[in-house]
């Protein structure tokens, strides 16, 4: 099964307008990891110190960003990743618009095993640019998620 799938069928997936910042858009994009217990609060605020600390390393390109903290990080129970798209860009540094995302791919991890294969998936679906260009433009809710992984299928 794709990850497109596995983030609605797990209810790691979240749909928004927008966020007030980045930190609100971590955040937010944590929202389902949290519901379910795959991450407490203490690794949605690591995450976020991470960034302040490091900078806007999470913007893997354009449009497109990463949130997790080191391995090994307190606050994280299982290994998963979260999808979250956000309307209205949100920006990491004002003016640059090399660091600015409206798709995020939350990363906890407690099995490096587990962690491994979904980092291979993520990186299968990042190097296919029709298909983050389908989730930029195309995708609002889980239907139009569950759409875009039946026409990616490794997605």
């Amino acid at each position: 099964m794709s990850l497109l799938h596995d983030f609605v069928e797990q209810k790691h997936c979240i749909f928004v307008e927008e966020a007030a910042d980045w930190r609100d858009a971590i955040r937010i994009g944590c929202k389902p990891l949290l519901a379910d217990g795959t991450i407490d609060e203490r690794y949605q605020k690591k995450v976020i110190e991470c960034v302040e600390e490091y900078g806007p390393y999470i913007v893997l390109l354009p449009g497109v960003a990463m949130p997790h903290s080191q391995q090994g990080s307190e606050g994280v129970f299982k290994t998963a990743i979260g999808f979250m798209k956000v309307e209205k860009p949100v920006s990491f540094v004002e003016g640059d618009p090399e660091k600015y995302a409206n798709l995020f791919f939350t990363l906890a991890s407690c099995n490096p095993t587990e962690h491994l294969a979904n980092m291979s998936q993520l990186a299968e679906m990042l190097g296919d640019d029709d298909l983050l260009q389908d989730l930029m433009d195309n995708v609002h809710n889980e239907a139009d998620l569950l759409r875009i992984a039946e026409k990616y299928p490794l997605g």
